[in-house]
């Protein structure tokens, strides 16, 4: 910032995110309020079914409540267990890698490509073990990984495939939404930030039915019977079987109903995100920063927009702060695993370990990118960033 510059207070506060929640949202939730049936049941079905029909055929989808717990029933589903190892990045949030140690087993961090904020696929060989059983890539901020080459190391190495695809609804990949490749399971994410929002909540699909049916069951306790057809059945039905050790994981109908009239809007979404990351691109272009990583050709979810900051006259800290003082909120995605005390202190893992990771997150913010914000609202964060950084 050039020195005596003062930069404009705008008035009120913009959040970095709001949910887009509409009329359709509210009425379905009333009417599973009324209809005397609020857990799992015929509308988180519905929402499976249609969620599996957006994907296309041959895609099974089970509803949960949080990615988080969909990855879990994942590794369950394939095997997973104490001492085994499971490659993934160091540049997510803590849940990608802490689902691996409720099995005892061990994340192998992979540094991201800066290019991509992606999982390195040049530098997962050298991580395979006699050990490794599974990769986990996470598609970063919405920008699909480099797929191709992550399925084919996993099949010379006999390796399973679980996609982090938190970030990724709608993205595509050689042209193929991501939830229809070749991988075992791809677990999305439903938080209140995400592109589809159930408040909270997931979904696991796959085009093995097998795993399917696992995960079914392993998200309620291992019950191999759903609990609305125990419940709602004409004829006594209230005998059912354990078969395993299972989970508390399963989606309610509340959510479903929202989930539901999301999933009408995910491709407008889509395309109000999009066209406000390439406002945010054309603006921007010509200050000291690094736009985001991009995809020529394939669909980009743009669940985040990040920029990295390119100057040595204001560090990121005070950037944020200079934001915030104007009015504006914004965020870091994410801090790398690495630098928190459990994985450093369990790992024995350095800052340096993973240069990528870390010079990224040392410039890197997250601006306002959701579309309930106005064009007078995106055009405030512009004036902003501009008047800081020129």
């Amino acid at each position: 910032m050039v020195k005596g510059r003062k930069v404009i207070l705008l008035k009120g506060f913009l959040p970095f995110h709001l949910p887009d929640i509409g009329k359709e949202e509210i009425d379905e939730v009333v009417d599973s309020l009324k209809s005397g049936w609020l857990t799992t049941g015929k509308k988180t079905k519905l929402f499976e079914d249609q969620f599996a029909g957006f994907l296309g055929k041959g895609i099974y989808s089970v509803a949960v409540n949080s990615a988080t717990a969909g990855m879990h029933l994942a590794l369950e589903a394939i095997g997973i267990k104490n001492g085994d190892e499971v490659i993934t990045t160091p540049y997510t949030f803590t849940a990608t890698a802490e689902v691996i140690r409720y099995f005892g087993a061990n994340p192998v961090f992979v540094d991201i490509d800066p290019r991509t904020f992606n999982m390195d696929v040049n530098q997962i060989e050298k991580a395979i073990t006699s050990k490794t059983k599974a990769i986990m890539p996470v598609h970063f901020a919405g920008l699909s990984c480099e797929m191709d080459e992550i399925l084919h190391i996993a099949k010379r190495y006999n390796l399973k495939v679980i996609e982090d695809a938190a970030h990724a609804l709608p993205t595509s990949y050689n042209g193929n939404l991501i939830g229809t490749l070749d991988s075992d399971v791809t677990v999305f994410s439903f938080y209140a930030t995400k592109t589809l929002t159930t408040g909270e909540g997931g979904m696991l699909v796959t085009k093995d039915k097998n795993i399917a049916e696992r995960c079914k069951s392993m998200r309620l306790h291992g019950i191999n019977r759903d609990v609305f057809d125990r419940y709602t059945s004409t004829k006594p039905s209230w005998y059912y079987e354990v078969i395993a050790p299972g989970f508390k994981y399963n989606m309610t109908d509340i959510a479903a109903s929202i989930g539901i009239h999301q999933l009408k809007k995910v491709w407008q979404f889509q395309r109000i995100r999009e066209k406000m990351a390439a406002l945010y691109d054309s603006e921007l272009a010509d200050l000291p920063i690094i736009l985001p990583p991009k995809s020529k050709n394939d669909t980009h979810s743009w669940h985040l927009y990040m920029i990295q900051l390119n100057t040595p006259k204001i560090k990121r800290d005070e950037f944020i702060q200079k934001l915030s003082e104007n009015g504006i909120g914004s965020s870091v995605h994410f801090i790398p695993l690495h630098l928190h005390p459990y994985w450093k202190n369990t790992y024995q893992l350095k800052a340096s370990d993973f240069p990528n990771s870390l010079s990224i997150y040392n410039n890197v913010v997250s601006l306002p990118l959701y579309t309930k914000m106005t064009d007078r609202d995106q055009q405030k964060v512009i004036h902003c960033i501009k008047n800081i950084l020129q």
